[in-house]
């Protein structure tokens, strides 16, 4: 494999052995525990002034951080998306500063390409021919671009209530789509099934790669290079299986490890009221979440019940001093029209828990007055747009 230099490993969440992953391709040998790509930071010689000399064009000028060099990665200059500083919601939250980290401006539209970028970017090292993955959506629509960039044909399990958008981009980029009856759960057996049947597809699922969680956390990174390197207070993420927040936790550890920072944001899990199996958890106190027998969300990019990494994501709470809120659909959508009719910002029906949440958590009194908060906006709001107008329609606005 072509790695960079400090990357030394994947090292299981549960079992803490290290594995060579040239040899090692997905979850732990072991134990069958979530692997992590673990780095020697002490090889790693990173500063704020070598960052700012480099383009803002895409995540990969982070190569030092990430397990594959920039010219190795199967990219389409995913990343490197805009921090807009909205003043009219930090009036109505009541804080210093909100700002609206946009990863609707991606090639799909969605901050999943982030992960796909890197996960391909694996299959690509380990010599795959077929991908595979079930998703609600956006990162199946994400993995079929990027395995067509790498010339690997993609096979996509998507529930029934996924967007047409999403089914429709996996045909046009040539993915082989299985539509489900169903929800997520009933897309996940289906890939199963059918990865029982194809021992040479390469799973690029969710914390089955190791790779996608660790290409979302240059999130974080950018987020702080973006504002003078002063961390902020804050993330609100709307969070499902938690992908991108436990890899911007770990973003954060990192820029600590190397001094580029001295502190850590709070980081706060956004859920639909529907289904919110982490804040369950959180609220209880729990090590792990309960499965959310009958999830109920039109918020279906979030509607994961059964979330697999959740100890690492309550890890990621409680070392960063935040916490869990959920909010019920209509809050949901009204943040998410409230934000594009009062800053112009589009957010996807299901990323506006994120906003939502943020409301929520500054009526608790959880955010102070100078406190900078960032909304994670995980895709663009024309992906929902027939969910939005129809609420919008159905509230007589």
């Amino acid at each position: 494999m072509e790695t960079t230099d400090a990357f030394v490993g994947l090292t299981c969440v549960d079992c803490g052995e290290t594995f060579d992953a040239a040899e090692t391709t997905h979850r732990c040998p072991d134990c069958g525990g979530i692997l992590d790509p673990d780095y020697d930071y002490d090889a790693i010689d990173l500063s704020r002034e070598e960052l700012e000399s480099r383009p803002f064009e895409s995540m990969w000028r982070y190569e030092e951080l990430l397990p594959f060099p920039q010219s190795a990665a199967v990219s389409m200059d995913e990343g490197a998306t805009q921090l807009v500083e909205c003043p009219t919601l930090a009036d109505e939250l009541g804080v210093g500063r909100v700002l609206f980290k946009d990863e609707g401006r991606n090639p799909t539209g969605t901050f999943k390409d982030r992960g796909q970028t890197a996960a391909i970017t694996a299959a690509v090292q380990h010599g795959a021919t077929d991908v595979a993955l079930n998703s609600a959506g956006n990162a199946g629509q994400a993995a079929s671009a990027y395995a067509a960039r790498a010339g690997l044909d993609s096979h996509v399990f998507l529930p029934s209530r996924a967007g047409f958008t999403n089914k429709a981009m996996v045909n046009v980029h040539g993915g082989d789509l299985t539509v489900v009856e169903g929800r997520i759960g009933d897309a996940g057996e289906a890939y199963a099934d059918a990865m029982d049947d194809h021992d040479d597809w390469y799973s690029v699922k969710t914390f089955v790669t190791p790779y996608r969680h660790e290409g979302k956390k240059t999130m974080l990174y950018e987020v702080v290079e973006q504002n003078d390197w002063e961390v902020p207070d804050a993330v609100v993420y709307p969070t499902g299986g938690g992908v991108g927040l436990v890899g911007m936790h770990k973003a954060a550890e990192e820029l600590r490890e190397l001094g580029l920072t001295d502190e850590i944001p709070s980081m706060y899990a956004a859920q639909s009221s529907g289904c919110a199996p982490v804040v369950e958890a959180w609220e209880n106190d729990a090590e792990v979440h309960e499965v959310w027998e009958t999830p109920d969300t039109i918020c279906g990019g979030i509607e994961i019940p059964d979330p697999g990494a959740s100890p690492m994501i309550l890890d990621a709470l409680e070392e960063s001093d935040g916490g869990a809120v959920a909010t019920s659909d209509e809050d949901i959508l009204d943040s998410a029209i409230t934000v594009a009719q009062h800053e112009g910002l589009e957010m996807g029906a299901t990323c506006a828990a994120a906003a939502s949440g943020a409301w929520e958590l500054a009526r608790r009194g959880e955010f102070d007055e100078d406190d900078t908060v960032v909304l994670l906006n995980t895709g663009a709001g024309n992906k929902d747009d027939d969910v939005l107008r129809s609420h919008l329609m159905s509230k007589g606005i």
